[in-house]
């Protein structure tokens, strides 16, 4: 089959675009097979051989490589300057790929860094009220001296309030959007979206041609959710894809934050709920969210050195010097580079969050005081 472009890509955006082959599925190929042509050139009895892939989704991949199909494509990402961020690659987001539904492609316009330090979700409503402008407005704006990147989804509402804010003060912010990077949805943020690609970026997992379609948008919100430390619903009802991006973040074990809201405030009641069942802990501006990151203003994490720790037992020092210039890290993680076991870890942890050398962050995490 001759290929006039970029082979490993044909076969790389083949493989996504695969019906019934999901980020799941397709991450279970790649680890079995090694490659995305590998997957390609796998003999039918091979690939059916793997757990969950039947014949009609063996069909589903074979089909899937129309070379005619995907080097138009390749020309549309070549002619508008597009990366391809496979999910092998250094430049794609690293806090995502930790997640298990993860995206396999990405396609990106910009010149962010999709691994930058600090990058922060902030969401809400499409129907803001004056009230969730103003905060968000102001969240952006304190955000401002610690070098910050606010992500949302374009959408109406306290998303495009977020990047315009953002764009006003020189933050960096990216767009994740629901369709491909042919179009802006919705049209009227046209003009923002160009901004944001100056001093920014636009992130989509569809290929273009693809419309902003109602299921695109939850599956757009775990890209926001997986790719940002921290996740700020500013005002929101119960319902909606505010409160979806909020528990998306949570249970990859992301922090969650909320503004309060009055009780009478139906647009504050998503908000309330999330606090009230401690799904997102309790902020009113940027300072809370900084003395819980421990972040300083010159983009640096707050420290204490492990080595003034004299009165820590060696396993403590361990650990201490682990978490050094951490943000926060998860358990599972920390007992794996300490070579610890869990029981034997949490009582360490334990003894020294009591003593204050170390910080319990939710979503079992943990980081110096």
């Amino acid at each position: 089959m001759e290929m006039s472009t970029d082979e490993n890509l044909v076969y790389k955006i083949a493989l996504t675009q695969a019906e019934m082959i999901g980020g799941k599925m397709a991450r279970q190929l790649l680890n079995y097979f090694g490659s995305a042509k590998a997957v390609f050139d796998a003999p039918i009895k091979q690939l059916k051989a793997i757990d969950g892939l039947g014949e009609k989704k063996v069909n589903a991949i074979r089909s899937a490589l129309d070379v005619k199909r995907i080097e138009q494509e390749i020309d549309f990402i070549q002619k508008h300057k597009i990366q391809t961020l496979f999910i092998d690659d250094k430049a794609y987001p690293q806090n995502l790929k930790s997640c298990s539904d993860a995206p396999v492609m990405l396609y990106y316009k910009g010149n962010a860094d999709l691994n930058a330090p600090r990058k922060i979700a902030i969401i809400g409503t499409r129907k803001n009220t004056d009230y969730g402008a103003r905060i968000t407005e102001q969240l952006v704006e304190e955000l401002r001296p610690y070098g910050v990147t606010i992500v949302s989804g374009l959408a109406f509402g306290v998303d495009v309030i977020a990047h315009r804010k953002a764009v006003q003060v020189g933050m960096s912010t990216i767009g994740v959007v629901a369709h491909g990077l042919d179009m802006i949805y919705p049209s009227q943020h046209k003009h923002i979206a160009k901004d944001m690609i100056k001093q920014g970026g636009l992130l989509t997992e569809y290929p273009s041609g693809t419309n902003p379609d109602r299921f695109n948008f939850p599956m757009r919100n775990r890209i926001v959710a997986g790719m940002c430390d921290a996740t700020i619903v500013v005002e929101t009802e119960t319902k909606g894809g505010a409160m979806i991006t909020a528990k998306l973040a949570a249970s990859y074990d992301r922090e969650v934050f909320a503004f309060p809201g009055r009780t009478i405030d139906l647009k504050s009641s998503g908000c309330n709920y999330l606090i009230k069942t401690n799904i997102a802990g309790m902020i009113t501006a940027a300072k809370d969210l900084v003395e819980v990151m421990n972040w300083d203003i010159d983009g640096k994490q707050n420290v204490v050195q492990p080595k003034l720790f004299t009165h820590l037992s060696d396993d403590e020092l361990s650990l201490a010097k682990i978490l050094e210039g951490s943000e926060g890290m998860h358990v599972d993680e920390l007992a794996l580079k300490a070579i610890i076991n869990n029981s034997k870890l949490a009582g360490l942890l334990l003894t020294m969050e009591l003593g204050g050398i170390v910080k319990s962050l939710p979503g079992k995490r943990y980081r110096l005081v």
